[in-house]
């Protein structure tokens, strides 16, 4: 599981993009996307042709043959989705370089994953990267592993392909569904005729195409800058764009230590027990060459990840270098914001509205925005094609990765698990290709059901995810650094999964059905979408601002409320304000960043504490992985 950043464009399921740059977007720009698309394709037909891919060895571990610096930009390239394309300059243009701590996580967890994880890998000699939890713990920890494993990637595809075609489809005026179709068919066809050792190579394709794209971003950027780079650190240390958040130690407020231990916690997930990862340790040619794949794609991450950062930080000392440009992307937002409300041209106020609406966006709410439009206006005839294709580069490196995987645990751990151990070549390539069918079908579907369905919908998915997946990281941590038995693993992710669901739904337990506003130093509360009149009365608690207030009187008309005492902290716009009940005090105030590092310890100490109550190890199932 890659870091949880999301896009955040108002869903339009039909209707056309606002200011689409297609008089930009030229016939050069066109031929560097056509042989972007060809060049892909080609890779999967060519090893195809050579029939590297037309046994099972070959297509899910390459016959063990690659050479590391291959394996290392695939995986390079799998980490950085459309998502974090367009997502991390939007984070450091309306904000600062907090989440890049994230990255500077990537050294200690390769350390771990390459010292202990990479060489157990290939001694096993298995192909799934959940074998060895049945080896410890039995049938079920394979199945409950590999099952949410195939459900996370689902819902991966489906994530990656809708908010990778809702920027193409404002940016260009392409119809969203036809580019999610173009993607999914085109990921499956090469996926499913060169097996992985051609998503390796296409993965080694996108992650230059990648890289190119984003070194030449910043050139074309500086070269507008009248005084150059000075000019660029100048006005983003006035603004503090270089900050890595505060240093203090907080529970709740994302620190710079928060984030790193949540990027050591995800990495060591994604390093251990993800099928993505494990296969490419396999598919490389020695164990020499799989340590140097996790090195070389981890630490390729941190810089290249930096450079996207200071994308963001670029962009931000252009726009306010031309705010004319700013104002246009304000306004397209609003006009999608106004769009995404059923509020079209024509409405009686409407231009009002835009402008108030323009008005109130937020930073983080035009943040990743901006560098769709400065790709669909500022950048030179062929490099918005190489642009557009490296956005298509990410996305396409991350579906056609799940694909492979998940095809690959389908034939393992359930067809020739379950149902056919003695399964030939044959049948066994027959259920490869079968499930990479289905899967990419699947995939695009789940892509083509979030265009008309709410943001929300997308976020329970990916809170269910959590709940589901997050555990397995402490699984695998039991299995590595002790001998307990089944008994207590099952009973650690039990518990596990309990704590990981009370710490994704309980914020919203209280939480008021609308927003609130009030001043520093005022009593008076206003809403937004809803009546205080229906929720509370005098003398209820309310929290704000993780601080507890007393209401002390509600209007009439329900639209304001008093509290008992001044508001002592900063300024709040539309907040969430939540009613303290039975319920809401033991509502969940831990940062969400910690849900992944508090759940993978709970399974880990749980299953510990059990191992010695239920008598803890013994038997041969119960010899540590390590």
């Amino acid at each position: 599981m890659l870091p949880r950043i999301r896009l955040s464009y108002p869903l339009l399921p039909t209707t056309p993009p606002i200011c689409p740059m297609e008089s930009h977007f030229t016939t050069l720009d066109w031929i560097v996307l056509a042989v972007y698309f060809v060049g892909t394709m080609s890779i999967g037909f060519y090893f195809w042709i050579r029939q590297k891919s037309r046994s099972m060895e070959g297509f899910t571990v390459a016959s063990r043959s690659l050479p590391g610096w291959v394996c290392g930009l695939s995986i390079f390239a799998t980490f950085l989705s459309s998502i974090s394309f367009l997502a991390l300059p939007g984070k450091s243009f309306s904000a600062d370089w907090s989440p890049f701590v994230f990255s500077l996580s990537l050294p200690l967890a390769a350390w771990i994953a390459v010292t202990w994880f990479v060489p157990y890998y290939r001694k096993s000699n298995e192909i799934s990267a959940y074998a060895h939890l049945e080896h410890r713990f039995g049938a079920w920890a394979r199945v409950y592993a590999s099952f949410f494993y195939l459900l996370t990637q689902l819902a991966r595809m489906g994530a990656v392909m809708y908010l990778m075609g809702l920027p193409l489809n404002i940016l260009l005026g392409w119809d969203i569904r036809t580019i999610i179709m173009v993607t999914g068919v085109s990921v499956t066809i090469y996926a499913l005729v060169g097996g992985i050792v051609a998503v390796i190579w296409a993965d080694a394709l996108q992650a230059i195409v990648l890289m190119v794209g984003a070194v030449g971003c910043i050139i074309i950027i500086l070269l507008d800058m009248p005084e150059g780079v000075g000019q660029v650190m100048t006005v983003a240390m006035e603004h503090h764009k270089f900050s890595f958040g505060g240093f203090g130690v907080s529970l709740v407020d994302e620190t710079f230590w928060m984030i790193l231990a949540y990027g050591l916690f995800i990495n060591l997930q994604n390093f251990g027990i993800d099928q993505n990862f494990v296969q490419r340790y396999i598919a490389s040619s020695s164990d020499r060459e799989a340590r140097k794949s996790l090195w070389f794609g981890a630490l390729l991450y941190v810089p290249v990840s930096a450079v996207f950062f200071f994308i963001g930080t670029l962009l931000f000392v252009f726009y306010t270098n031309h705010p004319e440009d700013l104002d246009e992307v304000r306004h397209n937002v609003a006009m999608q914001q106004l769009r995404s409300e059923s509020i079209e041209t024509g409405t009686p106020g409407y231009e009002a509205k835009l402008a108030a609406t323009s008005a109130e966006l937020t930073p983080a709410q035009i943040g990743d925005k901006v560098f769709p439009h400065f790709i669909g206006k500022h950048l030179p005839a062929g490099m918005t094609g190489l642009l557009i294709a490296a956005v298509f580069a990410a996305a396409m490196s991350t579906i056609s990765t799940s694909l492979n995987s998940s095809a690959t645990l389908l034939m393992n751990d359930y067809y020739k698990r379950f149902f056919n151990p003695d399964a030939t070549e044959r049948q066994s390539m027959r259920v490869l290709y079968a499930s990479t069918i289905v899967w990419g079908v699947l995939g695009t579907g789940a892509a083509m059901g979030l265009v008309s369905l709410s943001e929300n919908v997308l976020d329970i998915w990916w809170d269910l995810s959590s709940i589901f997946s997050g555990g397995i990281l402490g699984l695998f941590l039991l299995g590595m650094i002790s001998r307990v038995k089944s008994p207590a693993a099952v009973t650690g992710v039990l518990v596990g999964a309990l704590v990981i669901a009370w710490m994704v739904f309980s914020p919203a337990w209280g939480v008021l059905p609308g927003t609130v506003s009030i001043e520093h130093g005022a009593v008076e509360v206003v809403a937004d979408g809803f009546s205080f009149a229906e929720h509370l009365q005098q003398g209820d608690q309310v929290l704000l601002g993780q601080q507890h207030y007393e209401v002390a009187s509600v209007a009439s008309d329900g639209n304001t409320l008093a509290l008992a005492t001044p508001f002592d902290q900063e300024s709040i716009k539309d907040k969430s304000m939540v009613k303290i009940d039975s319920l809401s005090r033991y509502r969940n105030w831990f940062n969400s960043l910690l849900v992944v590092v508090i759940g993978a310890l709970t399974i880990l100490l749980v299953g510990l504490l059990a191992g010695k109550i239920f008598g803890g190890a013994g038997d041969d199932n119960a010899e540590s992985m390590s």
